[in-house]
């Protein structure tokens, strides 16, 4: 996929599950259905074009050891949270109803290692790095120095409110246009010219 594709697509993404787990939610209830299985794969849709936008932010740290460790640390969060939404659409998939969704994701979340690595710590992993990778290119100035602050407000949008998550996907999609402009294509070198 063309790196700069990433840069547009993770935040369109985001925002598609931020309105469609709105419009889920207008009834009161969230799940099972097909807002539920839509909204959650556009999400992991957007969580593995992360991915590779945390691989290219590392290129373009200059792929040393700050941004090596940043980048792991961002790709186990955003993989973490891949088990996560993998769970909850499975869920949805095998449930008739929103309590015995609820049920199948509390069995699952029972399981030993499960609450931890994909809901109570590792998730978190992925704001860790991606945030850490942001400063880091601020601190080089290869991005504007205002970036980490929208990337920071984006990341507490789900934490203040779940329903601003569209909110905080525009900022993002503000925050990595001039990352998308910056960044090389496959078919040419990779070259970061100073933004800061």
């Amino acid at each position: 996929m063309n790196a700069r594709l990433a840069f547009v697509a993770a935040p369109a993404l985001t925002l598609t599950y931020g309105v469609i787990r709105i419009l889920d939610g207008l009834d009161g209830v969230r799940g099972p259905g097909p807002a539920w299985t839509t909204g959650h794969l556009a999400f992991v849709g957007a969580l593995l074009l992360f991915i590779s936008i945390f691989v290219q932010l590392r290129r373009m740290a200059g792929g040393n050891g700050l941004s090596t460790v940043l980048a792991g640390v961002a790709i186990t969060g955003a993989l973490a949270l891949i088990g996560q939404f993998t769970v909850d659409i499975v869920a949805g998939l095998l449930a008739a109803d929103h309590y015995g969704m609820s049920m199948i994701i509390r069995q699952v979340r029972e399981l030993p290692g499960v609450s931890l690595a994909v809901y109570d710590i590792g998730p978190y992993l992925f704001y860790i790095g991606q945030l850490g990778l942001i400063i880091q290119l601020a601190v080089m100035r290869r991005i504007k120095v205002w970036t980490p602050f929208l990337v920071l407000i984006d990341l507490m949008m789900p934490f203040i409110d779940k329903d601003l998550i569209p909110l905080g996907a525009i900022i993002l999609f503000i925050s990595f246009l001039p990352l998308a402009r910056a960044t090389s294509t496959p078919d040419k070198p990779a070259r970061v010219p100073a933004l800061g």
